[in-house]
């Protein structure tokens, strides 16, 4: 997990952030990115790509990588934004506030090198790599991604508060049966995505 971090190393970079988003697939709320920059002697069992964690597995080791960590942001990209540039844009977009929010107190650090989840690279001013399934091949972009799906779970669950009656608590807003059945229901709300399949043809059938 440490393989491509070191490799940057090597190669003269000495502030190494790995980045990843949470929320490309869901019909609702928004896309959230996270930068994480581990210092060398960081270790904790189990960093893994956070999708193969259970939530309790996820929410037990945030706050150790918020600990650890020499640095820790978010960058978020809205559910408005991704139906006017499409998902995929929203998500680099929402990485390249993620890790300018890494110079923004209280850590005012700007890395040298990115190890970005996906095929992508950020449209930045800074030297990256992109890896395939990078969040279960490099501890830096699997770190991000736990910060990312905790920080977006814990939104989804303050939006349910808001509109209980799409139950975003249990599916945080992905195309499950029963959200596709509440947006048929209820029609769609305020922070669905307008332009994603299993939302647009309810409203244009309204």
């Amino acid at each position: 997990m440490w393989q491509f971090e070191h490799k940057a190393k090597t190669q003269g970079y000495k502030i190494i952030a790995g980045v990843d988003e949470a929320g490309r697939g869901p019909l609702a709320g928004p896309v959230v990115s996270a930068a994480v920059i581990l210092p060398h002697d960081f270790a904790c069992i189990g960093i893994n790509d956070s999708k193969k964690l259970s939530e309790k597995k996820r929410n037990a080791l945030f706050p150790i990588i918020k600990e650890k960590a020499i640095a820790v942001s978010t960058g978020i990209a809205s559910h408005h934004e991704i139906d006017e540039i499409n998902i995929l844009q929203a998500s680099l977009l929402s990485m390249k506030r993620a890790v300018k929010n890494l110079s923004n107190p209280p850590d005012f650090i700007l890395p040298d090198f990115l190890l970005i989840d996906g095929k992508f690279p950020i449209n930045m001013d800074i030297d990256q790599a992109a890896l395939i399934k990078g969040d279960s091949r490099s501890i830096s972009i699997a770190a991000a991604s736990i910060i990312a799906k905790v920080t977006r779970d814990a939104i989804m669950e303050s939006l349910h508060k808001t509109y209980p009656q799409y139950n975003f608590i249990r599916h945080k807003g992905y195309p499950t049966k029963a959200h596709k059945e509440a947006i048929l229901k209820h029609g769609p709300c305020p922070v669905h995505r307008r332009t994603f399949k299993g939302v647009k043809e309810v409203i244009c059938a309204q």
